[in-house]
Order: structure tokens, then sequence, then C-alpha cells
């Protein structure tokens, strides 16, 4: 049974789960309700068998997720705050990070402090020609707090990042491009359904494989985790699915495989 939420709307079409952050008055930020529901959704779709890609946006024009609800903790201790970062990557962005079905951030507008780390613990990234994406926590004197001062160097870099951290300045979807922070730059219109091509692709690939090959990744930035070793041993569990034996025998067949994620 599918779950109702008041701060995201879920839709489900052809294996592909939609998750959309609906508070366009508060530009899709981020507050405490809102990061529970996200969580209740990403399980929800991670345990639904017919979903093989997620792809998660903000409603309306304006903004992907302009940050989080600064109002929520602006008078939190130092406990507090430890807690509410800690509590933050356990609900939400390791919780992507670590999903076995492949999400798409389509980033429309602002992907700003934890909007940006949100589509940063997604797996793709796509944004709009208009997308603004910056980490302007130093500002306010903090840090990104949600995975931001990681996953940002992961992906562009030591000295990018902390440009970018520093300066709390904006860059444009071009620059993030660039970078190597987004994936793809469409038009605004676009964006949507050049997520839906990308989901389409992925989709119809084996489940089980995609899922090891987002173990055997993100094993590369995991501590004391030797990522060689975790491909060597998640190669070896393919060879046990019924996927790898759908996958080979269609290629010697020469036709197309269907894939039950088995």
């Amino acid at each position: 049974m599918t779950a109702t939420y008041e701060n995201i709307v879920t839709d489900i079409r052809d294996a592909v789960q939609y998750i959309t952050i609906n508070r366009p008055s508060q530009l899709n930020a981020l507050n405490k309700q809102t990061i529970e529901e996200l969580s209740d959704a990403f399980q929800e779709a991670e345990e639904n068998k017919t979903v093989r890609v997620i792809i998660l946006t903000g409603s309306g024009e304006k903004a992907f997720v302009a940050g989080a609800d600064i109002k929520e903790f602006a008078n939190f201790s130092v406990e507090e705050g430890k807690l509410l970062s800690a509590e933050g990557h356990t609900k939400l962005f390791n919780l992507v990070e670590n999903l076995n079905t492949p999400v798409i951030a389509a980033v429309n507008g602002f992907a700003l402090g934890g909007g940006l780390e949100l589509a940063m613990a997604c797996h793709i990234r796509i944004a709009s020609d208009n997308a603004k994406l910056g980490l302007p926590e130093v500002s306010l004197g903090v840090i990104p707090g949600y995975g931001g001062t990681q996953r940002l160097t992961q992906l562009v870099g030591k000295g990018k990042a902390n440009e970018m951290i520093m300066t709390a300045g904006m860059i444009s979807a071009d620059d993030a491009k660039s970078w190597g922070l987004v994936n793809e730059v469409v038009p605004q219109a676009d964006l949507i359904t050049s997520c839906e091509k990308m989901a389409s692709k992925i989709a119809r690939n084996s489940p089980r494989a995609i899922s090891a090959a987002i173990v055997s990744v993100n094993a590369q930035f995991k501590e004391g985790v030797d990522g060689y070793k975790t491909e060597i041993a998640e190669f070896g569990k393919c060879f046990g699915t019924k996927d790898f034996v759908e996958g080979t025998t269609a290629f010697v067949e020469k036709r197309k495989a269907v894939f039950t994620g088995e």
C-alpha cells in the first residue's frame, strides 16, 4: 500500500518511481518532516520489485531544493546540531547513496545546501540549464552537515570543493558539468524527459548487476574497505543469479535479455 505524504508526491510509471519534493512556496526546503517522508518513500521504492529506477526532483520551476529549513535549527545546541547531522546521514543521505535501485536527480533551478547534498547522494545528476548549485553554509556560520564536505570533494576534487564551500558561492549548470558535479545539462523544458531517457537505458539492464555495481563503486569511498576486493566479491555473486543466466543465454541466442532482478 502506497503511503500518503504531505510534503512530497510519488508516482510510478513504466518501472520508474518519481519522487517530487512539493514545498514550492518554501523552494522545496528540507525540513524534518520532508526528510522523514523522503526516507520512507525511498525505502518503499526500494522494496517494490517493479521499480527499476527512481527520479527525484522538486516541484515548480525555481528550485530542486533551496536548502535546509534554517528556522528549525537556528537555536540548536552543540549536541542537538551533531544529532541533526547524524540523523540526516542515516535517514536520508546515506540511505539514498546505498540504495540498490539507482537514483537520478533532476536538478531544476536552485540546488543549495542540503539540496545539493541530496543531489550528490544520488547516483546520477542531470541539471536544467538554469540550475544554480552551491553550499552556502559558511555564510551562516556552519558547514555542510549532510555529507557535503565529503561527497563534493569526491566529485570535483579538493581544490574546487574548498572553493565552493569557502566562498559560499553558486555555480552555473555548465560549470557544474565541467567540474564533474553533474552528468548532463539540458534545457529546462527537457529535464524530466532527459532523465526518463537515462532511466530507460538503465531499466533494460540487470537490476542485480546494477545493485552489485553500486556496492562496488561506493566501496571506493568507504574507509577501511578495499574496493577491488568488493568488486571481486560482487562480480562472483553475479554468477549465482538468474539475471546472469538470462543475460548470457540471450547473448548466445542473439536476442534481447528479459531481466527479472533475481
